[in-house]
């Protein structure tokens, strides 16, 4: 016979069982709630639509502005620094005098020879007299021919010696000119090297006295790499090419200028051609030493399809943008991008006109998620300038 024995429960144990079955249902409804489907999230987002324009094909480099001219001045002739005619920075047109040299020594020169040549002029008057003089008594026989052929020789070596007198004096007139410097072109002067009073040397290659710059008009210089070449050397030759220069943060209107200058050669090293563009610049907004965007127009090309560039992204199987379906959900779409524009990307493949493409909010989404927009584009479908 088998006796039970049945244990009183201690009152810790009872509370934990009736515990358990109170929270049991409470965790089921619990769970069921979970497994329940969340609502979608939406994403804000901004789009814009693709448009179709024509858009100019253009090559953007930096540019270098150069002097139309630059001419450095230095003296022909030495001695003191007497006047300085300009202040530094001025324009000055050509002819203007900049400098006067001490001329004293350079007068006398020219005094000198001057009196040489006025001698001998007066002594060339008496040896062609007595040349018309014995031509008579040769005849007669009053002298002999000996004498006469003298007469002659003194006239011919007078006309000798006067032609070298006269070149003394036009050297010495050009000693003198050179002592009055004046400007070979028009331009705007620098830092003048030199003051009143210096004494200065003739021809002194390691001295300048000032340095005259030609801006109007001006170069800008710039390289392109050497896969554009056919293409610039192509339409070059078909017409004349515009370039637009930009100025780092100046508000005014690019200057504008022509292609006038293709190198003869590639830089080995960089791949690079230079080219180089004549500006106007009337306004002068453009000044030697600075660097410009310099943007070169080449063609322009029709019905092009565009996105802004902010909708470009870039992933592991290339460049894609972010699609709005009409039923709000985001789609990728891989595009093949061209020519940058103005802020937009030229499309040559994935897109179509009027379709709108995400341009902010792009790094919470996903293909298929939900979206609303937060603006509205201002134009839709077909845009032609």
């Amino acid at each position: 016979m088998i006796k039970l024995f049945i244990l009183p429960l201690r009152p810790q144990l009872i509370g934990f069982s009736l515990m358990f079955f109170l929270l049991f249902p409470a965790c089921s409804g619990n769970k069921q709630e979970s497994q329940k489907k969340k609502p979608d999230r939406v994403v804000l987002v901004s789009v814009a639509p693709v448009l179709e324009k024509s858009v100019p094909v253009q090559i953007q480099a930096i540019g270098n502005i150069e002097a139309y001219n630059t001419v450095s001045i230095k003296s022909r002739v030495g001695g003191e620094l007497k006047q300085v005619h300009f202040r530094e920075g001025q324009d000055v047109n050509q002819g203007d005098l900049l400098f006067t040299i001490d001329p004293d020594t350079y007068e006398a020169a020219l005094k000198q020879a001057q009196a040489n040549l006025a001698r001998n002029m007066a002594l060339l008057k008496k040896a062609q007299e007595d040349v018309k003089r014995y031509s008579d008594l040769v005849q007669k026989e009053y002298i002999s021919q000996e004498q006469y052929d003298q007469a002659v020789t003194n006239v011919d070596a007078l006309k000798a010696q006067i032609k070298a007198d006269q070149a003394a004096v036009d050297n010495a007139l050009l000693q003198v000119s050179y002592c009055y410097i004046r400007a070979p072109i028009s331009g705007r002067t620098g830092d003048r090297l030199a003051d009143k009073g210096n004494m200065i040397k003739a021809q002194d290659d390691n001295k300048s006295l000032v340095v005259i710059n030609q801006i109007q008009p001006i170069y800008i210089s710039f390289a392109i790499p050497e896969q554009n070449l056919g293409e610039v050397k192509k339409y070059a030759a078909a017409g004349q090419l515009k370039l637009k220069a930009m100025v780092p943060k100046d508000g005014e209107y690019p200057e504008e200028g022509t292609l006038s200058f293709i190198d003869n050669t590639v830089d080995k090293a960089t791949g690079t051609i230079k080219l180089k563009g004549t500006f106007p610049n009337q306004a002068r907004h453009l000044w030697p030493g600075q660097f410009v965007t310099v943007v070169l127009d080449l063609t322009t090309q029709s019905n092009a399809l565009v996105v802004p560039s902010q909708a470009i992204q870039t992933g592991l199987e290339g460049q894609y943008v972010f699609i709005i379906r009409p039923n709000l959900t985001a789609e990728t779409r891989p595009v093949v991008i061209g020519r940058p524009f103005n802020g937009q990307f030229v499309i040559e493949k994935g897109l179509q006109v009027g379709e709108k493409v995400v341009t902010g909010g792009q790094f919470q989404l996903v293909s298929g998620a939900k979206v609303q927009i937060k603006n509205e584009p201002e134009s839709k479908g077909t845009t032609r300038p």
